[in-house]
């Protein structure tokens, strides 16, 4: 590996990490770059996957503040989480993924106006403020488990927009739930493809470092931000991933 090539997925996994922990969708940063560097799809894929993890607990770190009194909450939403992990990355590893990848854009969109019009279907389907969440959100995030360990891009937009609809909390403090569950998909990824998948330990020794540093800087970016702006950025950033899927 030349010192041009460090520095090229230094640099990616440094932006996948920011960007995993301010919206998610940092694979369209890092999956493209490993594909650049001569990686065959699937091989870039599950590299991918492993090498992120480090940023999406970085990510999950930085949020510990906005995590404090909702480790139920996680603890729950969690085990939802596995189950559709698990089926998503049977399915990358068992199935061609063509009418899945043609799917993606559309998944990713929806994932995307669904948050933006997050206000009124809290009215619309969540409940009342105070109440138990719904149980439709055990089945979204399921869904977004499987979607995740799938392909990995714009997990966090459709993990934030199913979160939005059914918890009654602070964008911030949802947000740092949506964290916890990447970290969760991610995690059950990495177990996966390290046992069955064709990993490129070479380039995870380089992409995770620099991902766990992007993951710490990208929860002071998010932090910063007021609810509504972190939405808009959000809902900004996955209409982008959904183009740049569709043109892929």
């Amino acid at each position: 590996m030349t010192v041009g090539e460090l520095v090229f997925l230094v640099g990616a996994g440094l932006l996948a990490g920011v960007v995993n922990a301010l919206a998610g969708g940092g694979t369209l940063i890092s999956f493209p770059a490993l594909v650049a560097f001569g990686y065959p799809g699937v091989t870039a894929s599950v590299t991918n996957a492993v090498a992120l993890w480090p940023g999406y607990l970085g990510g999950v770190v930085g949020y510990r503040a906005e995590l404090r009194g909702q480790r139920r909450r996680v603890t729950a939403l969690s085990a939802a989480t596995v189950a559709g992990s698990v089926a998503g990355c049977s399915l990358l590893l068992l199935t061609p993924g063509r009418l899945f990848d043609s799917l993606v854009p559309w998944l990713v969109t929806f994932a995307s106006l669904a948050l933006l019009a997050q206000p009124w279907l809290k009215n619309r389907f969540g409940g009342a403020a105070g109440q138990p969440p719904s149980r439709l959100v055990y089945a979204g995030v399921f869904l977004g488990g499987c979607y995740g360990a799938y392909f990995n891009g714009g997990m966090g937009v459709l993990l934030l927009a199913v979160l939005g609809m059914f918890l009654h909390d602070d964008l911030h403090r949802v947000n740092a739930v949506r964290a916890a569950l990447s970290l969760v998909v991610s995690t059950v990824s990495v177990v996966a493809f390290a046992l069955f998948g064709p990993v490129e330990w070479q380039a995870v020794a380089v992409v995770a470092p620099a991902s766990l540093a992007g993951g710490f800087l990208g929860t002071r970016v998010a932090r910063l931000m007021p609810p509504n702006v972190l939405r808009g950025v959000v809902v900004t950033f996955g209409l982008g991933v959904a183009a740049v899927l569709a043109l892929r």
